[in-house]
């Protein structure tokens, strides 16, 4: 689970300026953490399928929040693809 501290260190890595909590860096951030703990929880727990939904959707979240960064600024997008290991 995220925890609030992990979420402030997130947001602190990610920020573009002092005060931002809603740049897609930071929600891609979040989101891949969220992701991360719930594909974790899926291996231990193969037939929690309503689970298994709530992940899906938050890969599509990140799916379109990835596509907007990239559509409006490349360099951004490439440098939060290699912070958080995303692409191979």
């Amino acid at each position: 689970m995220l925890t609030k501290e992990r979420k402030t260190e997130l947001i602190g890595d990610f920020a573009v300026h002092a005060t931002d909590t809603g740049s897609p860096e930071v929600q891609v951030a979040i989101l891949t953490e969220r992701i991360k703990y719930l594909t974790t929880h899926l291996k231990a727990n193969k037939h929690d399928y309503h689970t298994r939904r709530g992940l899906l959707k938050l890969v599509g979240q990140r799916r379109r929040q990835l596509r907007y960064l990239n559509n409006r600024d490349v360099n951004r997008y490439r440098e939060v693809i290699a912070r958080l290991g995303l692409r191979k």
